[in-house]
């Protein structure tokens, strides 16, 4: 049998055949539309990323490949050029970033807010609507606190908030930074019984919450907008723009926004968008 199989692949045909395949296969390869997003992890371990990403494919044919990382981080891997669209949440260093000339332009996409969350006995009793008189209580008692440490959007808001308590140098003897994504500040809080600043999204979708519950929530300080940018191919020129901005035309098209408000955990709204306002 061995013989026959050589001799076949001997025959000019065949081998027209096999050089068609895998030219096709290459030609498939090689035209298939990719890009990467640089982003958070509160828009991962929400859940959006997993039911908005395959609407925007259907609607263009795009493949996005998600980075989710701190705010921070993903700003700095954009700059690098390692992204061709950035989509995060702390105006300050998106506006920054675009000035440096690493974006071409920021685009309001849509918003939650922050919550603090808390074990139920709540020792600092820092339920109610107002994030200043709550830190201010946390410093006060030394009640534990996970920061996430980790120089995301989400922690650049929690700074905010201690500075705006005047406790940026006075976080009480319970404060610890964790180094680490939204999902496990959440995980150690909810085993320590600590307060954690969290966004509303990834709290609806966290499952091990073992006593934890929204403590603090309501205060319009608590909003929480994100926006998105193109990486500038004036500072990257292999930046796949114009796929790139696909995505940002579509996320906030009527399509777009329509898919952001349609994303629901047990009935409740996770982001509400807000692209034309």
């Amino acid at each position: 049998m061995r013989n026959a199989h050589t001799s076949l692949l001997h025959k000019p045909w065949v081998r027209h055949l096999f050089l068609g395949l895998a030219l096709g296969a290459l030609s498939v390869h090689s035209t298939a539309q990719s890009i990467v997003m640089s982003s958070t992890t509160s828009t991962e371990q929400s859940g959006l990323f997993g039911h908005l990403l395959p609407e925007f494919k259907k609607a263009t044919g795009i493949d996005i490949k998600v980075v989710a990382l701190g705010t921070g981080q993903a700003l700095d891997m954009a700059r690098r050029g390692d992204a061709d669209v950035v989509f995060v949440h702390d105006l300050q260093a998106e506006e920054k970033f675009v000035a440096e000339g690493f974006g071409i332009k920021r685009f309001p996409v849509m918003y939650n807010d922050f919550v603090v969350v808390g074990p139920q006995a709540d020792p600092a009793n820092v339920k109610g609507n107002d994030i200043v008189a709550a830190l201010k209580k946390i410093s006060s008692s030394n009640a534990a606190f996970i920061s996430r440490g980790d120089k995301s959007g989400t922690h650049a808001a929690e700074l905010r908030f201690w500075s705006q308590a005047a406790m940026a140098d006075k976080k009480g003897g319970g404060y610890k930074e964790c180094g680490c994504g939204m999902g496990p500040a959440l995980n150690i809080g909810a085993s320590t019984g600590a307060y954690v600043l969290a966004d509303r999204g990834t709290w609806l979708n966290f499952k091990n919450r073992a006593d934890l519950k929204i403590l603090v929530e309501g205060d319009a300080k608590l909003f929480n907008q994100y926006g998105v940018m193109v990486v500038n191919p004036a500072k990257h020129p292999h930046v796949k723009q114009a796929d790139a901005q696909k995505f940002v035309d579509w996320v906030i098209s009527s399509n777009g926004q329509a898919a952001i408000a349609a994303y629901k955990i047990g009935g409740e709204s996770v982001f509400f968008p807000n692209a034309n306002k």
